[in-house]
């Protein structure tokens, strides 16, 4: 039985006890009736308003679940991708917002690539600054060619 069903027996009670409204003692119990009454019918709207809240809680609970799962599969994704070995590759900053990039030879072969941070055009030089000729270069120069 709940709280309405047992409001609704307790009033049924004092209205077989036939109970003198023009007393105090009936005007006291009469009044409580109502009393208990209106608390069971606002004890039952607060207890549907929690099922309803209940219910949109299990399902944002599930949305932040899969939120999460997706977030953090693309996170364990970029982490894999940091597991290249970065002495292949080159450091590129880009000199109009900051970003560094990493690149292989084959991408700086190329010649360019659109910026991942701002999307400005890089473009890639691999000349030699001294002016030599790969092999042709003097054994005390730094341009990192291999002299042997």
């Amino acid at each position: 039985m709940d709280i309405s069903e047992k409001v609704a027996y307790i009033k049924g009670l004092a209205e077989g006890m036939k109970l003198d409204d023009s007393t105090d003692t009936g005007k006291i119990i009469h009044a409580i009736v109502d009393v208990l009454d209106d608390m069971a019918l606002a004890i039952e709207d607060i207890e549907n308003t929690q099922d309803e809240l209940s219910e949109l809680v299990d399902i944002l609970d599930e949305d932040l679940g899969e939120i999460e799962s997706d977030f953090y599969e693309a996170e364990d994704d970029d982490e894999d991708e940091e597991d290249i070995d970065l002495d292949d590759m080159y450091e590129v900053t880009c000199p109009y917002c900051g970003e560094v990039t990493y690149i292989n030879e084959d991408m700086a072969n190329e010649g360019g690539m659109e910026c991942p941070g701002c999307g400005e055009k890089l473009e890639f030089d691999l000349s030699c600054d001294c002016g030599c000729e790969g092999d042709s270069c003097s054994d005390d120069c730094s341009c990192g060619h291999d002299h042997e």
